[in-house]
């Protein structure tokens, strides 16, 4: 069993031979680089570290989607529906602005489609298809939620 996990983690080296080495090398993680959020490192970096960038992504999305299900308190919907409704402008469960200017109403309605659209857009094809991603691409999706997670938990309500 050993010889095998040896052989498949060779392999995956060589699969990434001049991308991950580069950084290794400089001795810090792309994780540290891109300031990739903590919790997301707690769910991604083994699966991203061993090659498995689509899966990486994957639950670094399920966990954005678990935390604003938890905040919101809809046990019954995820992903699109979820943020939809979770953000919703006449009456969101999650207030990302105070909801008093035009602009704080536009901001939230912009976050309710970014988190909507992230949903369908990454999580979703990762969670239904099998995607090889390339490390960039994989890097930039855990950046992106990374960023929205961190707006997450600086919303106004419900308090953090």
């Amino acid at each position: 069993m050993s010889d095998l996990r040896d052989f498949e983690r060779i392999a995956r080296k060589v699969q990434n031979v001049g991308k991950l080495d580069v950084v290794e090398t400089s001795g810090v993680h792309p994780f540290d680089e891109r300031n990739i959020h903590p919790k997301i490192g707690v769910v991604s970096q083994k699966l991203f570290d061993n090659g498995h960038y689509s899966q990486s992504t994957f639950e670094a999305f399920k966990l954005l989607d678990n935390t604003v299900k938890n905040v919101a308190r809809n046990k019954k919907e995820s992903g699109f529906k979820l943020m939809m409704d979770a953000f919703n402008g006449t009456n969101p469960k999650i207030k990302l602005t105070q909801l008093v200017t035009q602009s704080e109403i536009d901001e939230q309605n912009g976050y309710r489609f970014i988190f909507a659209g992230s949903m369908s857009a990454i999580r979703n094809p990762r969670g239904h298809d099998i995607l090889i991603d390339p490390i960039d691409r994989c890097l930039d999706h855990l950046s992106f939620a990374s960023v929205l997670l961190r707006t997450l938990e600086n919303r106004i309500a419900p308090t953090p």
